[in-house]
């Protein structure tokens, strides 16, 4: 695939990003920037592609952000939304409920380990690492029932959790979390599993993080109320994976330590790894396990976290008592969400769609194989569908040339600093499949040399 000149947009693009850029403010977007960089107009979607408004096609090769399941406009969703419309469009969940997140409930709960029990929905991935963190402060304070005040989390080098302060604080990207470390919760951090020492096995490097984390318990443990991971990825952090010998260990020592386990599975969940949930690869069960992202296949802003029952009970009382988890949004468990949710559990049930994100995953591993040899590419690291490659950097934003390369291309990436993500919706075909592997080594030869 031959490599296009840079793209004069039409009337109708240059009015519209205009107009952007006189009234909007995009995350995680330096907008000094972002307007040389030609930014795209996104008209439409079908399928695995995206098209902008002067009719450019691109396919989508990050999920449109790691969320993307079947595709877009998958008609059996588009029919589950319309008609939930037609019956019910919102309802509060405060003190009321409704038969769409009944069932949600039941459905996720049945993919999900057995020990988890209760569901908990939240708006976004960060609200329900935000009500997690909340839930388990507040367990742990009644059920120790007057003991030490269990203030602090333990949470991972390079994680990320969200944008919200509560998600911040066990986050551990200085560059996206420094700046608000002053205002932040008191915190414990260890090493992150998925940055190795030169030589150093990925088994070694969780018992060294599991060693690093367990001296930490001794000293503070009667003041931790949970430890916070990514399971096997830690996605934002540049795809960093790790051993599931560490995931293990953390289950043990929060056993020993009588910690919670907190595992955030918004982007490691429904299906991307290889299995339904992360943890399925270490065979351990949580204490809380968030999820969003893909949960909606993609549609609708919808997550939930999913408890043990002892947490649950945790906070059943009298009203005079206050144990209520006194927490939640205007828009909990929104109808039209949850019918787009049970949609796509339908979907990938009928399609076998985990199965096939299995074949997705190794069929990239064996596409980008003859890459992982370029002297200019460090790492490729892929757990599933979850692959990043690391660049050198050879030249300023050197990821983002390389998006921008494939881009010309036809391809959608996005990168994480000088890593490449590679992130397809779950249900990609071999053809698309192979066109954006293919894209993203032409791309990567032609920025690297």
């Amino acid at each position: 695939m031959t490599t296009s000149s840079a793209r004069t947009p039409g009337e109708r693009t240059a009015g519209l990003v205009e107009r952007d850029l006189r009234s909007l403010w995009h995350p995680f977007t330096q907008h000094s920037v972002w307007p040389a960089d030609d930014p795209i107009v996104v008209d439409r979607a079908e399928g695995m592609y995206l098209y902008d408004t002067d009719g450019n096609r691109y396919l989508d090769g990050v999920s449109s952000l790691w969320l993307s399941v079947h595709g877009h406009g998958v008609p059996e969703i588009d029919a589950a939304i319309r008609n939930q419309l037609g019956r019910l469009d919102h309802a509060t969940f405060l003190g009321m409920t409704h038969e769409p997140a009944i069932e949600l409930a039941e459905r996720l709960l049945a993919t999900a380990p057995r020990e988890l029990t209760r569901v908990f929905y939240a708006g976004d991935g960060s609200s329900a690492v935000e009500a997690a963190i909340k839930m388990a402060y507040q367990a742990q304070a009644q059920m120790d029932g007057g003991g030490p005040a269990r203030t602090l989390y333990l949470h991972v080098a390079e994680g990320y959790h969200g944008d919200t302060l509560g998600a911040v604080s066990v986050g551990g990207i200085d560059l996206f979390h420094s700046t608000y470390r002053p205002i932040l919760l008191d915190t414990r951090m260890v090493s992150s599993p998925g940055v190795l020492g030169p030589d150093q096995t990925r088994t070694d490097r969780a018992r060294e993080v599991l060693a690093e984390m367990r001296a930490l318990l001794e000293r503070d443990g009667d003041r931790v109320c949970a430890i916070v991971i990514e399971p096997l990825v830690q996605a934002a952090g540049g795809m960093l994976t790790h051993d599931m010998l560490f995931v293990r260990g953390v289950r043990a020592l929060c056993d020993e330590f009588r910690v919670l386990m907190v595992v955030d599975e918004v982007a490691t969940g429904i299906g991307r790894t290889g299995r339904m949930w992360a943890v399925e690869h270490a065979g351990v069960a949580p204490d809380l396990l968030t999820c969003g992202k893909g949960l909606t296949g993609g549609y609708l802003p919808l997550s939930a976290v999913l408890a043990r029952e002892d947490v649950y009970d945790a906070f059943l009382g009298t009203p005079a008592q206050a144990r209520t988890f006194f927490h939640g949004h205007s828009y909990t468990a929104n109808p039209l969400c949850c019918a787009a949710a049970i949609a796509n559990l339908d979907l990938m049930a009928a399609r076998g769609t985990v199965a096939h994100a299995a074949r997705v995953g190794k069929r990239i591993g064996e596409l980008t194989a003859g890459l992982a040899t370029h002297d200019g590419v460090r790492e490729i690291r892929r757990i599933g569908t979850m692959t990043g490659i690391e660049v050198a950097s050879v030249r300023e934003r050197t990821g983002f040339a390389v998006c921008q390369a494939a881009r010309r291309r036809g391809v959608w990436v996005r990168p994480l600093g000088d890593v490449v993500v590679l992130m397809p919706p779950l249900a990609i075909e071999d053809e698309d499949l192979e066109t954006l592997c293919s894209v993203v080594e032409d791309s990567v030869r032609e920025v690297l040399g």
